[in-house]
């Protein structure tokens, strides 16, 4: 059963940061493997749009703000984004009944997008 949708859009040109706002950014918003990840492309504003869109979409899935840097965007081997939890929020899911997460992202050169499905039983 689905119990939580979200969706999320950025504008790419948002996170063309220069070097200062992107050690800002990135102090605050995004999770240090994020960073490796996305600054190992040549296209990384995209990817950090995404992973900004990804955030988002599970805010809205969940219902609530969950910290920045307590969810992140990780990778399967296959290339297949995930959604990572940390610290105090790494029992999120299972407190709500979520036994799946999906998550896509798309982006081009001027947007990102990503959906959050969350799957499992709604708690009582």
């Amino acid at each position: 059963m689905i119990v939580g949708v979200g969706t999320d859009l950025a504008e790419v040109e948002r996170y063309r940061f220069d070097q200062p706002q992107l050690a800002w950014f990135a102090r605050r918003v995004y999770t240090e493997e994020e960073m490796r990840y996305a600054l190992r492309k040549r296209t990384w504003p995209e990817r950090l749009a995404g992973f900004f869109a990804a955030k988002e979409a599970a805010r809205k899935a969940f219902g609530h703000a969950i910290p920045w840097r307590r969810v992140g965007v990780t990778h399967e081997a296959s290339g297949k984004p995930t959604l990572t939890f940390f610290e105090d929020y790494v029992t999120l899911p299972a407190s709500r009944g979520v036994t799946r997460i999906h998550l896509s992202i798309t982006h081009t050169a001027t947007m990102a997008s990503a959906v959050v499905v969350l799957e499992g039983e709604p708690c009582t």
